[in-house]
């Protein structure tokens, strides 16, 4: 796919409008400011240094930059020389701050977070933290993207898109969000999804690209934005309409009808039991090729179903958990309602039930902002979940050396490791790099609530065994734009407000989700500017999960910012074109959100094994090691909130523990 958009074209360019003065620059802040060494208590010594920060300055906003984010420059060169091996041959002697904490956190995402969260519950409101994140932004993967167009703030998720999991959150997990102010029930019926788009007849669409399906043609009105309570011949009748206006051939149509509405056994005489396990050993693909017999040109409009979800197509995803997510071809195989031996997490839980959804409007990034004004109020101004989704955090109150709570931006954590060696006795030693500097610092505990297979390089101390488990935990990547567009007719016009796009480069993308909530109020006209959210995964089809996560993460490191404008310029120019939409004036921002190192990795009933209790890789990475215990949705072996929240609460308690 990536081929199409490496033939550059000068000509082509102008009239996508890549000459066009859209920002493309990272958000840096480095003014230089100047404190005198003498008014510094001898404990701060080394953080004069800090007024320096880029998070000290009074215009520091990251979420208001445009270009590559996500893993944006600076947020990984300093771990990949660790993984390397070349960081310590060129590294200094470490500066030991003279800092003294309760708990350091290594990393400051929604794990790491609600690790200083539940320790302070438990420790009291004094208790002196450092969280520490090699990002210029807390919150992880849950990012917050802000624009202001035409005047007004606009707000996308760069990241966790909502509040939403295969199971009910945890006592734990549920408790901690009704403790920031969240209630996902009470503002789903509050605020819910305005239903702008369908009052606007506007429906989903789907873009056949020429590379893959011959054209370029862009059908309305997909079948799978209907109700599910019509009955079987309305929803027949609206896939045959659907399909006769693809370019797809006789045959290929007549499959995916069938497929889509048919009612026949695949599986007839095996019992519910005998199917299930049957399709959790065989790929979605597979099941459409072998067992429902499609015309082999059915699968290219099927193969990026489970990208969302799992990061890989459905080359690489068991038809049982295809059944689960809703896939279609399964409805005359008497089934049975729940989950199986053979299943993964999220479809486990999506077969039996899920917790309450709801999104506000940058993501998840509103119950990071909540957790840090929980933790530092100065920091994020106001009291209520509604006046946290628009307010201005001021991130030089983040890391100020009276407050007993300290969130340090753009320090990457090079060594953790157990010491006795002051007087303090038994406590932890961290030493991390920032500012082209290293420094260290000293808690009596700490919670690695990091990506886990960074931990090895961070502990080289730890059992082999340990350490080849946290390997094993490869993270999925994926990658989200934000497209800021002068207004929306062009999607008026056509009819639609989503598109997939099996066969393109961005395999989908949709108008942002119109949710009000306090003053922030969603573009209602489609003459008002708007934004447009994309969305990518860099799967390689045919290889295994994880070596396809390994290529796909690798991709997207090469990959420059150019790169993936021209490839947003483009597609949306061939989709919308029939729409009057123009790139070169349309497009006002863009930001792209690159997550390599994206989901965390989920086993995959297709290529792991099946574990006995306690011997999967996640549940032996994530032992303690002294006074080190270790957090993130890695250690639970799945992507989701709740559970990056749940292993946090985990990890506070063995500490507490030791």
């Amino acid at each position: 796919m990536a081929s199409h958009f490496d033939q550059l074209d000068p000509l082509r360019d102008r009239e996508l409008g890549m000459d066009r003065s859209v920002t493309r620059r990272d958000f840096l802040n480095g003014a230089a400011l100047t404190v005198g060494a003498a008014a510094v208590p001898r404990g701060a010594l080394a953080w004069a240094k800090q007024s320096a920060e880029a998070q000290d300055h009074p215009s520091y906003n990251p979420p208001l930059a445009n270009g590559l984010r996500g893993s944006h420059a600076g947020s990984f060169e300093v771990a990949h020389s660790l993984r390397d091996g070349t960081f310590w041959k060129a590294a200094g002697k470490p500066i030991d701050t003279g800092e003294d904490y309760d708990l350091i956190v290594v990393g400051g995402g929604i794990s790491g977070l609600s690790a200083a969260y539940f320790f302070r519950e438990r420790n009291g409101p004094n208790s002196r933290i450092l969280v520490l994140e090699n990002h210029d932004d807390f919150g992880g993967h849950a990012r917050r993207n802000e624009f202001h167009l035409g005047g007004k703030l606009q707000l996308l998720n760069g990241g966790t898109m909502l509040i939403d999991s295969p199971t009910a959150y945890s006592k734990e997990a549920a408790g901690l969000i009704s403790k920031v102010g969240i209630d996902p029930v009470a503002f789903e019926r509050k605020y819910p999804l305005h239903d702008l788009y369908r009052s606007l007849d506007l429906s989903s669409g789907v873009f056949f690209d020429k590379q893959t399906f011959g054209e370029d043609r862009l059908v309305s009105g997909a079948p799978s934005e209907f109700a599910e309570s019509e009955s079987s011949k309305a929803r027949a009748e609206q896939w045959a309409e659907f399909l006769t206006k693809t370019p797809l051939s006789g045959a290929v149509k007549k499959d995916i009808l069938r497929v889509e509405t048919g009612t026949m056994d695949y599986l007839v005489g095996l019992s519910p039991p005998e199917k299930k396990d049957r399709l959790s050993r065989i790929s979605y693909k597979e099941f459409l090729l072998k067992i429902a017999r499609v015309d082999p040109a059915v699968v290219a409009f099927y193969q990026t179903r489970t990208n969302g979800e799992w990061g890989v197509g459905i080359d690489a995803e068991p038809a049982l958990d295809c059944w689960a997510l809703g896939l279609p071809g399964f409805q005359g195989m008497n089934l049975e309602p729940g989950p199986a031996q053979r299943m993964s997490y999220s479809a486990a839980g999506y077969s039996a039930g899920g917790s309450p959804r709801f999104h506000f409007p940058d993501g998840n990034a509103t119950m990071a902002r909540l957790l840090v004004r929980e933790l530092i109020p100065d920091a994020v101004p106001g009291h209520s979940v509604e006046d946290v989704v628009t307010t201005q955090v001021v991130y030089d109150r983040l890391d100020r050396p009276t407050d007993s709570v300290r969130i340090r931006l753009n320090s990457t954590v090079v060594r953790a490791q157990n010491s006795n060696t002051r007087k303090s006795g038994q406590e932890v030693e961290v030493t991390y790099a920032s500012d082209g500097k290293i420094f260290t610092a000293h808690a009596k505990g700490c919670v690695l609530a990091c990506w886990n297979m960074a931990i090895p390089y961070l502990c080289p101390d730890l059992p082999e065994k340990q350490k080849d488990a946290l390997h094993y935990l490869v993270k999925v990547p994926l990658v989200y734009a934000s497209v800021g567009l002068r207004n929306w007719t062009a999607f008026q016009k056509l009819g639609i407000s989503a598109v997939q796009a099996p066969g393109s480069y961005w395999t989908s993308f949709n108008l942002n989700w119109p949710v009000d909530i306090g003053d922030y109020k969603s573009p209602r006209s489609p003459s008002e500017p708007i934004l447009l959210h994309m969305s990518r995964t860099p799967c390689k089809p045919g290889l295994p999960a994880r070596e396809q996560h390994k290529a796909g993460r690798m991709e997207l490191l090469v990959t420059s910012f150019e790169s993936f404008e021209r490839t947003i310029r483009d597609q949306l120019s061939r989709c919308l074109d029939g729409g009057g939409f123009d790139p070169a004036r349309d497009i006002e921002a863009i930001t792209v959100n690159r997550w390599p190192h994206g989901y965390g990795y989920e086993y995959n009933p297709l290529f792991d094994p099946q574990w006995a209790p306690g011997e999967a890789p996640h549940e032996i990475g994530r032992k303690p090691f002294g006074r080190l215990t270790i957090a993130n949705s890695d250690s639970g072996a799945t992507a989701y909130t709740d559970v990056a929240i749940d292993q946090a609460f985990r990890a506070v308690v063995e500490l507490f523990a030791r």
